[in-house]
């Protein structure tokens, strides 16, 4: 019945237009037109057999179906069918490579595939591109043939595999895609010889290689993750996102980095157990690294002192970031504030009393916080190790976690007054013997000042009675006996009534 169908579409076709039999299939789709008839025609075979392609359509597609006839004509001869007023059993168009890729063009045809094709061959035709998924609309085929063409990309399983009556399915010589291990099901049905050079089936000699790299290779991966996660997370932890960061801890790889590998050029100090660099951390931070040698405690020790430390938080108080801890060395990072130190300035630059004075005041400033906030924080404040910023603030820089005697921290609070307003030649002298320059000082107090004042302050008359009360509360604190019946908080009180216009500092 399908076959009579198709014939008196075809007769059709070829009655009303035989005179135009010779032209192209692309001038009889642009210059042909149905006939008046067409519409009862079409509806009468879908009522004789509903299983016509086209019938299926609503509304149905009168010109994309009389396209469909013309192409289905000038395909059926195009194929050198026997006698296509009869019969449309196959397409064969191998070795056309000229008009192969136009009547794969039409996707109008292939909709309405007739349903007397069993084969199709479209082989030797140098085919570029993917699969030519239109052909199976023509679900009803036995034969497929795409061998010897240029094909690539995946083939569509499971389009084919709604093909239910193929036998013959022959992709040898193209270039598609190896096809998953869980597809290989589908070819079984053909034979292997059909893919030859397709690409199609998996090569187990390949598979095996890539078993092997996966086996080897595998481990390698987790070995080199693993590796990289470790260095990152316990080496260079500044290369993590800044969430995942413990930005109080430091590790030697990363100190090495920030100082060029601990050059020289980098170092700004060295002393009895201890070397200083200035170091720039990944982000661009400009750092204070102090180095020590194993004199800090043991380690859990000293960073439990490290926790306290970066929680300091005052103006003339350099601040700390963090630290570094090994069996060797103990590390504390700090801010950079600049390596002159009060001592350097005294000499070098002969500060006024003014300059002198407000250096005191913001020493005392950080000596009453800490002693009101972490009264078990002591400080080093001798000339040599407070810091002074380039716009004269004081820093105290050296810290010490357990020294809470008030007393102590008086009385070198009183040595540090009188080394800033004497002479340099006097400390020199007495350099060592710390009782010795006190007591020398005491002596001269109040008359002969003048004899231990350094002249470079070029005192007037009202600032040398403000050194003058200034040696005084010197003298006072660096007594052992009244610096224990003293408070921090008092000796603030007497040193801002010596200048109260500095008050504000």
């Amino acid at each position: 019945m399908a076959s009579i169908l198709i014939t008196c579409l075809l007769l059709m076709f070829i009655a009303y237009f035989e005179p135009t039999l010779p032209a192209t299939v692309i001038e009889d789709l642009a210059n042909l037109h149905p006939p008046s008839n067409f519409n009862t025609t079409i509806v009468s075979n879908c009522l004789k057999n509903p299983s016509l392609r086209y019938c299926g359509s609503s509304p149905m597609d009168l010109d994309a179906i009389f396209k469909f006839t013309i192409v289905a004509s000038h395909l059926c001869n195009e194929s050198k069918n026997p006698n296509c007023v009869e019969s449309f059993p196959k397409i064969d168009l191998r070795n056309r490579p000229k008009i192969t890729p136009l009547y794969l063009s039409f996707t109008f045809f292939w909709k309405y595939c007739p349903i007397t094709i069993l084969s199709i061959d479209l082989s030797n035709n140098s085919l570029k591109g993917t699969f030519p998924i239109d052909v199976l609309f023509c679900t009803q085929i036995h034969v497929l043939d795409l061998s010897h063409n240029g094909l690539s990309g995946d083939v569509p399983i499971q389009r084919l595999s709604c093909v239910t009556n193929l036998t013959i399915l022959n992709l040898s010589y193209n270039h598609f895609s190896e096809i998953k291990i869980s597809d290989s099901w589908f070819f079984r049905r053909f034979n292997s010889s059909c893919f030859f050079n397709s690409g199609v089936l998996p090569s187990h000699g390949r598979y095996k290689i890539k078993a092997v790299m996966l086996l080897l290779g595998f481990p390698l991966v987790v070995v080199f993750t693993v590796g990289g996660l470790w260095w990152l997370c316990f080496r260079r932890p500044d290369f993590l996102p800044r969430v995942l960061q413990n930005e109080r801890k430091f590790t030697t790889v990363m100190l090495k980095a920030a100082t060029n590998g601990f050059s020289k050029n980098n170092m700004v100090g060295k002393g009895d157990g201890f070397v200083m660099y200035r170091g720039i951390l990944r982000d661009g931070t400009q750092v204070r690294i102090e180095i020590y040698s194993n004199n800090r405690g043991n380690h859990r020790e000293y960073v439990e002192e490290c926790k306290v430390l970066v929680q300091l938080r005052h103006r003339n108080l350099v601040k700390v970031y963090g630290w570094c801890s090994n069996r060797n060395i103990r590390v504390l990072v700090t801010e950079w504030i600049g390596q002159v130190s009060v001592e350097t300035w005294l000499s070098e630059s002969a500060p006024c009393w003014k300059h002198r004075y407000k250096v005191l005041v913001g020493v005392l400033k950080a000596m009453c916080y800490l002693q009101e906030q972490w009264p078990e924080i002591g400080c080093d404040i001798k000339t040599s190790s407070l810091l002074l910023h380039e716009n004269g603030d004081p820093f105290i820089a050296r810290f010490r976690v357990g020294e809470n005697s008030t007393s102590k921290k008086i009385h070198r609070f009183g040595i540090l007054v009188l080394e800033m307003m004497t002479d340099q030649t006097l400390q020199k002298e007495f350099k060592g013997d710390e009782t010795g320059f006190v007591e020398y000082v005491k002596m001269l107090y109040p008359g002969k000042l003048q004899k231990v004042i350094d002249e470079r302050m070029k005192l007037t008359e009202n600032t040398f009675d403000e050194t003058r009360q200034t040696i005084c509360i010197g003298l006072i604190c660096a007594d052992h006996q009244t610096c224990q019946q003293l408070s921090i908080g008092q000796i603030y009180n007497m040193i801002i009534k010596v200048h109260p216009r500095t008050n504000t500092y």
